[in-house]
């Protein structure tokens, strides 16, 4: 049990609109905190007494030393950047001193830094990291949950209802990040597993992971060994053939299903398959389901040499 010491410790960031990075850095913080046995409150304020009182400061202040907890990125020049030429923002500095402390080993650390960390910095200093598509969507992500929380025109100058929001958001975000570090380990664990199996299989053409799988977990392994096709893995109490797909970001498969299973499921799926227990198959063609492993091998089989 984490004993819980009797002295608050305090963070500090700015007043005003909030932003994924100083949310995300005090939620870091908390984490730490906690697991520590320290209680803590955080002040959202730009008064320069409050600040240099202030056990911890994020994305203000003007100043970047992490040996006295002081963790923004606004002075002259920023607070540098990455081998990458991403600049650091105030959650990149502070999972910079604190993430390896909250995580149970270096790449469940890097795991976080390169999907959340890094993009979250990257937007704050103005960087894009997706374009538009054709038609003009854009990806909603992080800063669209941010900003829902933000006043409205109608909401101007209410800053009890800004306050609520930061709060829940901190909180949400602690939970989010918790999450997935968790997740991040397990999927470590399940990479391991992955690359094993590919190490010790005669034929990766068709390559069989019998576990609940994350295609992430198999992008992870996989992406480089561009003659794995299919992948045959459970799925809940049935079995699935999963198509590989050509790149690491792309959703165009290395072979897609054959086009006459596209969205057939049950008896109709079964009959143009022979598979008698075909239970479906996607209408894009990267995933066909089956009730047993033998089926699911079955469709993988003969999706190959269509």
């Amino acid at each position: 049990m984490i004993p819980i010491l009797t002295k608050k410790k305090s963070i500090v960031t700015h007043n005003g609109s909030f932003h994924a990075d100083d949310i995300f850095a005090c939620a870091t913080l908390a984490i730490y905190l906690h697991q520590q046995g320290y209680r803590y409150r955080i002040i959202r304020s730009r008064d320069k007494d409050v600040i240099a009182r202030a056990d911890y400061v994020v994305d203000v202040g003007g100043v970047h030393d992490p040996s006295m907890n002081r963790f923004d990125h606004h002075q002259p020049g920023g607070a540098g950047e990455r081998e990458n030429g991403i600049p650091y923002a105030a959650f990149g500095l502070v999972w910079n001193t604190y993430g390896s402390r909250i995580c149970s080993g270096d790449e469940i650390f890097q795991d976080i830094d390169r999907r959340i960390v890094q993009p979250i910095d990257a937007i704050d200093n103005g960087i894009s990291i997706s374009e538009p598509t054709e038609c003009g969507l854009c990806d909603y992500g992080m800063y669209g949950i941010v900003g829902a929380y933000q006043n409205t025109w109608k909401e101007a100058g209410d800053t009890d209802t800004q306050l609520k929001s930061f709060r829940y958001l901190v909180d949400f975000f602690q939970k989010l990040l918790e999450r997935e570090i968790q997740r991040a380990g397990d999927r470590l664990e399940m990479v391991n597993k992955i690359q094993s199996i590919y190490d010790e299989s005669d034929s990766t053409t068709i390559l069989e992971v019998p576990y609940h799988v994350s295609v992430s977990s198999l992008i992870q392994v996989l992406d480089k060994h561009k003659e794995v096709i299919f992948i045959i893995c459970k799925s809940n109490e049935n079995w699935k053939v999963l198509a590989m797909r050509k790149e690491a970001c792309s959703f165009e498969n290395r072979k897609s299903l054959p086009e006459s299973w596209a969205g057939k499921r049950g008896s109709e799926l079964a009959e143009v398959t022979g598979v008698p227990d075909a239970v479906f198959c996607h209408n894009a063609r990267f995933m066909a389901v089956a009730e047993t492993r033998e089926g699911a091998r079955k469709l993988a089989e003969l999706a190959l040499y269509n």
